[in-house]
């Protein structure tokens, strides 16, 4: 049993201000493996005043200075990738594979984009009028991020605070301490000055609500629901901080007839599928010229039935459960909305799966599922479901695409097979979402990320997530009086 009962503040584990105790559960078989303390408004009031008092110095450092810190964070990033990965399944399910290959190795990449980054970024500039930008850091930052990828996040936002001179203070998921409790030990074996990271678990309603409020709290950065985006939002209007939000998303994909269907209606089944369908911008919503669209249905289909659901502490390309109870029973309050509503199930349905053995049939695995002829009156059309199911709807024309992939509140990613280059570029101006995925092609660490709508505000990665975490000063040049 893992028992994390200390925070980490000003440089030293401490002990919470008033201790209370939640179980950390291991999605797949729904076992407890730990338990996480739950701070308070104390708590995060003594991570602030650590960060602020860190900040008067750390945000004097050279350039030069935090790229080493930022080199050897690197260093000893890679030497626990495994303790990452391994924590990572134990305490939200991706399965082993997964958990290395992306989940772990995503904190690196990033990390790696924005030492580039800060490399190539000019701290001051002389603008045509003479006058001189300086880029300063912004100062306390406050970090709330998600248990789905949560190294993933924990690097876009702790990061570049790092990198810019910024001092911070993460509050992770409370669903998934263990990586975030590593991600802490190697900010300390990297050698930062005490307080420039400080990290307080807790809820949102507690901790998370005090850090939006706190005025010593320059800038707030989320990712989550829209719902606890607006949250913060609320919270941190009243001392007018900065707040960038990377929220939900219900991302289209637009297959044509002159692409390799197969290969991508496949690829498209694929990704939606990929983290068990818990990912803000899963291509959710396909959508297929009508030519091809029997033939699209039967590979997705084959598709699904070929996914395999298994262990998430076994090494292979399968998918593993639901992160938990809350998430399972929403997966399948929306299947049946969709069976309810009228659209025709392809492929899996309500329960979970059969065939797994029996140490797994307490955990909270759900079927592949998929359902075509959606419709956009259908609450599977709207609605972020945020578990492997996937839907699929026709179009006859171009511009049908392009309306049918903007009927969304959302606007994070939209996806694009085509093999007309001319298509591609067009399509790809009109549709409404931050990132565009082209025959199976994503962006790249250091590209940036976010959305349109109400998928959120601002961007993370590489140089475009260090604009967040800065302040524009301007000043004329040094001249005597005349």
């Amino acid at each position: 049993m893992i028992t994390l009962d200390k925070f980490y503040i000003n440089g030293e584990w401490v002990a919470p201000a008033a201790p209370k105790m939640m179980p950390v559960l291991t999605p797949s078989t729904n076992a407890q493996v730990g338990t996480v303390a739950l701070g308070n408004e104390v708590d995060v009031d003594r991570a602030v005043a650590a960060s602020k008092a860190a900040f008067e110095t750390f945000s004097m450092t050279t350039k030069a200075e935090r790229l080493a810190l930022l080199r050897r964070l690197a260093d000893v990033t890679k030497a626990r990738l495994g303790d990452l990965a391994a924590a990572i399944t134990m305490e939200m399910g991706a399965p082993a594979t997964m958990s290395r290959e992306s989940q772990a190795q995503s904190g690196l990449g990033h990390l790696e984009s924005f030492i580039a980054a800060l490399e190539a970024h000019d701290e001051e500039e002389t603008l045509p009028n003479g006058d001189i930008v300086s880029y300063e850091p912004i100062g306390v930052c406050g970090l709330i991020t998600p248990w789905n990828w949560p190294v993933n996040q924990i690097a876009l936002k702790v990061v570049p605070a790092l990198a810019t001179g910024s001092t911070c203070v993460l509050k992770p998921s409370e669903h998934t301490p263990l990586s975030a409790r590593i991600y802490a030990e190697l900010i300390h074996e990297a050698g930062y000055p005490a307080g420039v990271f400080n990290l307080v678990f807790g809820d949102g309603i507690s901790v998370g609500s005090a850090l939006s409020k706190h005025p010593d709290v320059a800038m707030m950065s989320f990712t989550g629901s829209t719902r606890a985006g607006s949250a913060v939002s609320r919270d941190a209007a009243a001392t007018i901080k900065r707040v960038t939000l990377e929220l939900g998303g219900k991302s289209p994909n637009v297959i044509f007839a002159d692409c390799d269907v197969d290969a991508a209606v496949a690829e498209g089944v694929s990704s939606c599928f990929d983290n068990t369908g818990q990912s803000c911008n899963a291509p959710t919503k396909m959508l297929v010229e009508r030519s091809v669209y029997a033939r699209a249905l039967d590979v997705a289909r084959k598709t699904a039935e070929a996914t395999k659901v298994d262990d998430p502490m076994v090494e292979g390309d399968h998918i593993g459960p639901l992160f938990d109870r809350l998430q399972y029973e929403r997966v399948q309050a929306m299947i049946q909305k969709g069976l309810e509503e009228g659209s025709t199930l392809l492929a899996g349905g309500l329960g979970r799966p059969d065939g797994l053995a029996k140490h797994l049939q307490t955990g909270w695995f759900a079927r592949p599922t998929i359902f075509s002829d959606v419709t956009p009156d259908m609450s599977v059309w709207r609605e972020e479901i945020f578990g492997p199911v996937l839907i699929i709807a026709p179009f006859d024309t171009e511009d049908e695409a392009i309306a049918m992939a903007n009927d969304t509140e959302y606007g994070l990613d939209a996806y694009l097979s085509t093999g007309d280059e001319a298509r591609a570029m067009r399509v790809s101006r009109r549709l409404r979402a931050g990132g565009i995925h082209i025959n199976g092609r994503a962006s790249d660490y250091g590209s940036p990320f976010g959305g349109f709508k109400q998928s959120g505000n601002g961007r993370e990665g590489g140089k475009f997530g260090l604009e967040d975490y800065v302040e524009v000063k301007v000043r004329p040049p040094f001249a005597q009086w005349p």
